[in-house]
């Protein structure tokens, strides 16, 4: 059985039709959206991490509250760019909010994606070293930050203090988090890389790269490079994968005004310097969609599924935004609610 959850890009702007106009009122909706996913039967709550931008951006003190108001979804990100990120103190923040929430974190973390500010990670204080790009950094930042929550030493304890010299790890410690991070990735490569890693694979609605292919089939052939990579590199556990999608159910003519009536085409176009595949939204009756989304072979083939949600319509629209998606769309993809 799948599981389903919601993925919010956490959008706030003082503009008309807007019901998150502040960064508390995207803040807090949130909070709320999570709760109602989980009283929907949901399985997750999800976000996105933007610096610089009217957007979500300190992730943790928000999965620490979601994770205090729920009891069942699980709650993550999707993604932490980690060339923003101290690894030690992320590591302290991941643990506190994994502990209230009882073991429920699920953290998507990657390189992270164009930005509206040059180099912004050099103004949190993080830059690359001589020789090394930012991904190369990024991946310094997670090897860390893993290590840490790992329970592995990271400096050396005072004698004086303790009454001998040892490697001191960081506390607190979330048993099982190792387990349930995830990498953010937009290439086959990529995908390769995070199963050597040792690490579940989260992949969005968009890749760059292009091969001529529907986004389904290319987003597939990732998935599948992903699989063979993980058994090639022995690891005990199996791993999880998850993809995003944009669906819409059109119920009323406000829908309609919203979203128009109909399914998109998956479009191509440049991003970091590179061509991209972006896949379609899915858009229109939930009967259409039901059998549209059950076509996806991405979708068929990865355990979690992540519905984005247009947050700024506000917690009543998007609860019933997915309350419609529960009831007529996600059995067609095996998903049942869960009590």
């Amino acid at each position: 059985m799948k599981n389903v959850g919601f993925l919010s890009f956490g959008h706030y702007q003082a503009v008309p039709g807007s019901q998150t106009r502040t960064a508390g009122d995207v803040l807090l909706q949130s909070i709320d959206l999570a709760v109602a996913a989980e009283e929907l039967g949901l399985d997750g709550a999800f976000f996105r991490v933007h610096h610089f931008a009217r957007q979500l951006a300190s992730p943790f003190p928000l999965l620490a509250a979601v994770g205090a108001r729920t009891s069942r979804i699980e709650i993550g990100t999707g993604v932490i760019d980690m060339r923003y990120e101290n690894p030690l103190y992320m590591a302290e923040d991941a643990a506190a909010a994994d502990l209230i929430s009882g073991g429920r974190l699920q953290l998507g973390i990657s390189r992270g994606s164009p930005e509206t500010a040059i180099r912004g990670y050099e103004s949190f204080g993080h830059v690359p070293e001589e020789g090394q790009s930012d991904a190369d950094m990024a991946r310094a930042h997670t090897e860390l930050f893993r290590h840490a929550i790992a329970g592995a030493g990271v400096v050396m304890s005072d004698p004086r203090m303790t009454g001998q010299s040892a490697p001191l790890p960081i506390m607190p410690q979330s048993p099982g988090l190792p387990d349930r991070i995830w990498w953010g990735s937009g290439t086959r490569a990529t995908a390769e890389w995070t199963a050597q890693q040792g690490m579940n694979l989260m992949s969005s609605t968009l890749l760059t790269e292009d091969t001529g292919v529907p986004f389904d089939e290319l987003q597939l052939e990732q998935i599948q490079r992903y699989r063979a990579t993980w058994a090639d590199a022995g690891w005990e556990r199996e791993p999880r994968i998850s993809v995003s999608r944009s669906v819409i159910p059109i119920l009323d003519a406000q829908d309609r005004a919203y979203f128009g009536e109909r399914s998109g085409e998956d479009q191509i176009g440049h991003l970091d310097g590179g061509i991209a595949r972006f896949g379609k939204s899915y858009v229109g009756e939930p009967d259409a969609l039901a059998e549209e989304l059950a076509a996806d072979v991405a979708v068929r083939e990865a355990d979690s599924l992540l519905l984005t949600v247009p947050n700024q319509l506000g917690v009543d629209y998007n609860a019933r935004l997915l309350g419609a998606l529960a009831d007529h769309v996600l059995p067609a993809i095996g998903w049942k609610p869960r009590t």
